[in-house]
Parts: C-alpha cells; sequence; structure tokens
C-alpha cells in the first residue's frame, strides 16, 4: 500500500511539476493578450484643418501615460479606418485600392494588428518591446576637445509605437519596383493621417524611418513580400 501511494504522489508531483513549466507566467501572459475593441469615432473631434496645420509639428519627448480607448480608437480609425463601408473605402487612399497597409500597434501590453473593417486591435505578442524596434542614435561627434558632458537619460517610451507595413501581395497587378513605389506613397499618405490627428487633438507624434527593421521583422514574422516604411512614436505631452 505504501508503495502504490508513494507511486501515485511521485506521479502527481511530475504532473503538477510539467504543468508550472506549461502554465509558466509568460505562456500565460500571451494566452490572456485579448483583442481590443476600440470605440465608434468621434468625428465631431479636433482642431479646424488649417488650424491643425498651423500648430502641426514633430515631437521629440512624449508622456508615458498610456493613451485613452477613446484616443488610441480615433487616431487608428483617422490613420486608415474605413469610412465607407459600403465601398469598402478607408480614410487613406491607396493605390488600386489594395489596403496594403497593415498597422501594427507596439503597446505597454504587447503588439497588436489594427483590423480597420471590424475597428479592433488584434493580438499578435504579448509583452512590451517598444524599446526594443527603435534604433538607438548614434553619439555626435564633438566640435571640439572639452569636457565630458554629464549623460543623458534614456528617452522615455511613448504610450504607442505604431509600425507602417506595405503587403506587396495585395496589389494585383505591377513589378516588385512598381509595388515598392506604391507602398511607399500609401505608407506616406496614411503617416499625414496620423500627423493630421495627432495635430488637431492635441496628441503628439513624429514620423520616423529610422527603426530595427530587422528585430521588427523577427517579431511580427513578416513575409518577404511586406516591407516595412515608416514608423510613429505617439503620446501625450511630456
Amino acid at each position: 500500500m505504501k508503495k502504490k501511494i508513494f507511486k501515485y504522489g511521485l506521479s502527481g508531483w511530475l504532473i503538477a511539476a510539467a504543468l508550472m513549466l506549461v502554465f509558466s507566467p509568460a505562456w500565460l501572459a500571451a494566452a490572456e493578450l485579448q483583442a481590443v475593441k476600440l470605440t465608434p469615432p468621434n468625428l465631431k473631434r479636433g482642431l479646424p484643418f488649417m488650424e491643425a496645420l498651423a500648430v502641426k509639428a514633430s515631437a521629440r519627448e512624449f508622456s508615458e501615460k498610456e493613451l485613452s480607448l477613446p484616443d488610441l480608437s480615433d487616431l487608428l480609425w483617422a490613420a486608415d479606418g474605413i469610412n465607407r463601408p459600403a465601398e469598402n473605402k478607408s480614410t487613406a487612399s491607396s493605390a488600386m485600392n489594395a489596403h496594403d497597409i497593415r498597422i501594427y500597434v507596439f503597446m505597454k501590453d504587447g503588439a497588436f494588428l489594427y483590423d480597420a473593417p471590424k475597428h479592433e486591435l488584434l493580438p499578435l505578442l504579448a509583452g512590451d518591446y517598444r524599446s526594443q524596434i527603435m534604433m538607438a542614435r548614434p553619439p555626435r561627434p564633438a566640435a571640439a576637445p572639452a569636457a565630458a558632458a554629464p549623460a543623458s537619460p534614456p528617452p522615455s517610451n511613448p504610450a504607442v509605437q505604431i509600425i507602417l507595413v506595405s503587403d506587396g501581395e495585395r496589389f494585383t497587378r505591377g513589378d516588385p519596383e512598381r509595388k515598392f513605389e506604391w507602398g511607399a506613397l500609401d505608407a506616406g499618405i496614411v503617416s499625414q493621417n496620423i500627423s493630421l490627428f495627432c495635430a488637431a487633438t492635441g496628441l503628439k507624434t513624429r514620423p520616423k524611418a529610422s527603426m530595427d527593421k530587422a528585430k521588427i521583422r523577427e517579431l511580427l514574422k513578416l513575409a518577404d513580400t511586406q516591407t516595412i516604411f515608416l514608423n510613429h512614436p505617439v503620446g501625450y505631452a511630456k
């Protein structure tokens, strides 16, 4: 009887140990990352267009405060949301109405893909990768020998890092060079929408081409036909 109890007790311990490995915090975090249902866009907010242009500027510092759900929702709808559902048309023009631009959103809790038709964020990766995908700026060479300046504090993480990726397979015709050109133009249109929305609503952003594309491609498992063009850090004023 004692041998049987020991046997079953050992088996139970092994099962418990296996479950501890399977249900590790990292696994649980990935499993718990849920889709984010965004709120309908508020079409009445923001400055008039000309006033938005007058205050439009690139920001270099951001608060780490997370964006509210309405701000995040309106931001993504303005970037490339569906504004004419019956025609499958969006706020950003695209060559052949291909909807080739994929909007990836990196936040504190994880990385998401914006699903424009459903107006929601689809979960991709759990965890905070915002600092990993940004490429560090090289130090500027000193103009003349001088005393070493005090080290500057590391830059803060903006609430959101938006990555704009063009999926060349969405174009029904054209050679790779032409698809690249169309993708670059479409990414620029979405980028401008983001900048104008931020200017009109008091959010801060800055379109950037510098980023760790290799790391982004690895994290998002992008195909060879997908081209990373721009990133937009977005947040509140610091």
